[in-house]
């Protein structure tokens, strides 16, 4: 947008009352009006994108950036899953818990996440062992497993912050399964 406005570019000329002005050309004057509508639409888009951002971290219990892979559990008969430790496949989410559910977007300005699961559906979350990743940095994580056997795996470089996120799973799970009434008491 700023070499548009370049001297070079747009004609200057005087007038009569010792003022200069520009002068456009008919195509010059609709590539202009094309730029700044094109910016207008970048900016409404931009704080629609704010808007939800600070309407997530508003409403969410729980938010921040984690890296994120997943693995399915073994179905009896299968054979036991291979030893992937050494696969680096983690991909960086941002994770969201809000209300019941929680939510793992690409990026925070993302408008719909591109995962989530039930808080209902996990049915046990833990430690994993740290490990060494790139630059010899220690990086610490957790699973969250769910009830179809799907097992999300968490890490990050910060220790405070997986310990936050295992704590407060931990703690919902354990006030949801103990709000749950049994099946056979149905």
């Amino acid at each position: 947008m700023l070499n548009f406005f370049n001297v070079r570019r747009l004609s200057w000329g005087s007038s009569t009352d010792g003022q200069e002005k520009v002068e456009l050309s008919v195509t010059e004057l609709e590539s202009l009006r094309s730029e700044l509508a094109y910016l207008e639409e970048r900016e409404a888009y931009l704080k629609a994108q704010l808007e939800h951002v600070d309407e997530i971290l508003r409403s969410a219990r729980f938010s921040g950036y984690l890296y994120i892979r997943t693995r399915w559990t073994a179905l009896p008969g299968e054979p036991p899953p291979l030893d992937d430790t050494d696969v680096d496949d983690w991909l960086p989410r941002f994770v969201v818990l809000n209300g019941p559910c929680i939510f793992f977007y690409l990026l925070s300005t993302d408008f719909s996440p591109q995962d989530s699961t039930l808080l209902a559906d996990i049915v046990e979350v833990g430690s994993l062992p740290s490990f060494t990743r790139e630059n010899d940095k220690t990086w610490y994580s957790s699973y969250i497993l769910t009830r179809q056997g799907l097992r999300y795996e968490c890490s990050s470089i910060s220790e405070v912050q997986v310990d936050s996120w295992l704590k407060v799973l931990q703690a919902d799970i354990k006030l949801d399964s103990e709000t749950k009434v049994p099946s056979w008491f149905q």
